[in-house]
C-alpha cells in the first residue's frame, strides 16, 4: 500500500447475493407546468448518446457548450480546489473544498465543529465534473453550514469501474482525516450524491459499514442509480417529453462504466455496483432519498428507500411525483427544487444536534 493511499477495497465476497426486491409502483402524475420548460431545454441541449453521440469525450464538449446558468452561484465564505491522494496505485484526486466562512486568521479562534459533506456528483460515471455541480455543492454548503468536499473521481470509459468507487471512497477517508483542517473536526461525516454519485455514495456508506469505517452519519442519495442490471425491473421508460434523461441514456452509461467488467465476467449483482442488490442492508447510516416520479430511476431509487427502511435503517423519504431526473438543481426555478434541498439540509443539520431522522416519508410533495 502506498503511503497516504488507501487500497480499493471489495465488499465482503458473500454481500452479493441478488436478494429479492419489490418493485414500487410509480404512481401516475402529470410533469408540472413550471417543469416542462426545463425539460424541453435540457432536451435539446443534453448530447444524443447512445444514438447520434457514441464517444464520451464527444458528449463532454457539447455538455460543454451548453448555456451556462443566469443564475450566481450560491456565495460561500471561501472555495479551494486540492490534490489529495487516491487510492493506491492510482493518481492524486481533484477535490474541491467549500466552507461556510472565510479562512480563518491564525489568531483567529476555529468555527465550532460542523458537518463535512462529502459530494459525489453525478453524469453516468462518464460526464459532469465538480464546475458542472458546484452550485448544488455551494447550495449544500451555505444551506448546512457545512464543509462540503466535492471530488472529481475518475471517469468512465477511461477509467471504468471500480475506479469511481474506488476514488470515491478515497476521498472519504480523505475528508474524514482532514475534518479539523475543515473546521468540522469532532462533527459528523455525511456522504452525499445525486444520480451516478448517489450510487457512489450508497456504495461508500456500504465500503464503511464492511470494513474500518470511517463512521458516516447519514446517506444523502438524490434520484439515486441503484440497480446496475441491464434492465432492472422498475426501470421503465419514461413517457416522452417528461424526462431528458431516457432508458437509452441508461444504457449508453451502463456499457461506459461496466461493460469492460462485465465482458470480463463481472456481476452486476455485486454491491459495489447495485446496492439495492446487497443481501444485508441492516447497520447503514441513515438516508435521505430523494426521487422524482418522471424519471427513468424513480423505481428503484424508492425500492432502496424501501428495503433501507425494512433493514431498521431509519429512512426519510422526499418523493416528487411531479419532477424530473435533474429537478433538484434548479432551486431558483422550482418549489419543488426547493423544498427538496430543504429536506436535505433538514437532514445534514440534524447530525449535529443528536435529533434522530424520521422514518417517515415526509420530505415529499405532491
Amino acid at each position: 500500500m502506498d503511503a497516504g493511499r488507501p487500497d480499493p477495497v471489495p465488499l465482503a465476497a458473500d454481500a452479493h447475493p441478488v436478494a429479492p426486491v419489490a418493485p414500487v409502483a410509480p404512481v401516475a402524475h402529470p410533469l408540472a407546468p413550471d417543469a416542462r420548460p426545463l425539460v424541453a431545454a435540457l432536451t435539446a441541449f443534453f448530447p444524443d448518446i447512445g444514438g447520434a453521440v457514441t464517444d464520451a469525450a464527444e458528449a463532454r464538449r457539447i455538455l460543454a457548450a451548453a448555456p451556462a446558468s443566469p443564475f450566481p452561484p450560491p456565495e460561500v465564505g471561501s472555495v479551494s480546489d486540492r490534490s489529495v491522494p487516491g487510492p493506491s496505485g492510482a493518481p492524486d484526486l481533484r477535490v474541491r473544498c467549500y466552507l461556510p466562512e472565510a479562512a480563518p486568521a491564525r489568531e483567529t479562534a476555529a468555527p465550532a465543529p460542523r458537518p463535512t459533506v462529502v459530494f459525489l456528483h453525478g453524469g453516468g460515471w462518464s460526464l459532469c465534473s465538480v464546475d458542472t455541480h458546484d452550485a448544488t455543492a455551494r447550495g449544500l454548503c451555505r444551506a448546512a453550514r457545512a464543509a462540503v468536499v466535492s471530488v472529481d473521481y475518475r471517469l468512465a470509459p477511461e477509467h471504468p469501474f471500480p475506479a469511481a468507487v474506488d476514488d470515491a471512497y478515497a476521498a472519504v477517508l480523505w475528508a474524514h482525516a482532514h475534518r479539523a483542517e475543515l473546521g468540522g473536526e469532532g462533527g459528523p461525516l455525511v456522504l452525499a450524491g445525486d444520480s451516478a454519485g448517489g450510487n457512489l455514495a450508497a456504495v461508500a456508506a456500504l465500503t464503511a459499514r464492511d470494513h474500518d469505517g470511517p463512521r458516516v452519519a447519514l446517506q444523502v442519495l438524490v434520484y439515486p442509480a441503484v440497480d446496475g442490471r441491464d434492465r432492472p425491473a422498475g426501470l421503465g421508460d419514461a413517457d416522452p417529453g417528461t424526462s431528458f434523461l431516457t432508458p437509452a441514456h441508461g444504457r449508453w452509461f451502463r456499457e461506459q462504466y461496466l461493460g469492460a467488467y462485465l465482458r470480463a465476467g463481472g456481476d452486476p449483482a455485486d454491491p459495489r455496483v447495485s446496492p439495492l442488490l446487497a443481501a444485508d442492508l441492516s447497520g447503514l447510516p441513515p438516508a435521505v432519498v430523494v426521487t422524482a416520479g418522471h424519471d427513468p430511476l424513480c423505481a428503484q431509487g424508492r425500492a432502496y428507500a424501501a428495503r433501507l427502511r425494512d433493514a431498521g435503517v431509519p429512512v426519510v423519504e422526499g418523493h416528487f411525483p411531479a419532477m424530473f431526473h435533474g429537478f433538484f438543481g434548479f432551486p431558483e426555478l422550482l418549489a419543488d427544487a426547493r423544498a427538496a434541498q430543504e429536506t436535505v439540509r433538514e437532514a445534514i443539520v440534524s447530525t449535529m444536534d443528536g435529533r434522530k431522522n424520521s422514518g417517515s416519508g415526509g420530505g415529499g410533495a405532491g
